[in-house]
């Protein structure tokens, strides 16, 4: 396994791609993911926020299922949409710089 493919595992999608000197997409991959995970942590950090509120105002005891029940019942839609997304940005940013990686290899 080479650099370019360690980044794109280990860093953020779209690293290995700028490594390997595919700006445009390796670029286009960092914009996609970060936008992506920037809604992500937006909605997980409204749930936290309702959930907080909810606990503050009502003086339910802070335990586990009482938690639990209250993630349950939040709409979880744009967060597993936003995860989805992030999921396959990074799958293809790992494949596509192995790929890319393999071939300029060969053409050595």
């Amino acid at each position: 396994m080479n650099k370019a493919v360690l980044l794109s595992v280990l860093v953020f999608p779209g690293s290995g791609h700028l490594l390997l000197k595919k700006y445009r997409t390796g670029f286009s991959l960092i914009i996609a993911s970060a936008v992506a995970l920037s809604i992500l942590v937006y909605n997980l950090v409204q749930r936290a926020m309702e959930i907080i509120n909810k606990v503050q105002s009502s003086g339910v005891q802070l335990d586990i299922m009482t938690i639990s029940d209250m993630l349950n019942q939040t709409d979880t839609l744009q967060i597993r949409i936003a995860t989805t997304i992030l999921l396959i940005l990074w799958v293809f940013s790992i494949v596509d710089s192995y790929r890319i990686s393999r071939n300029q290899n060969r053409n050595k």
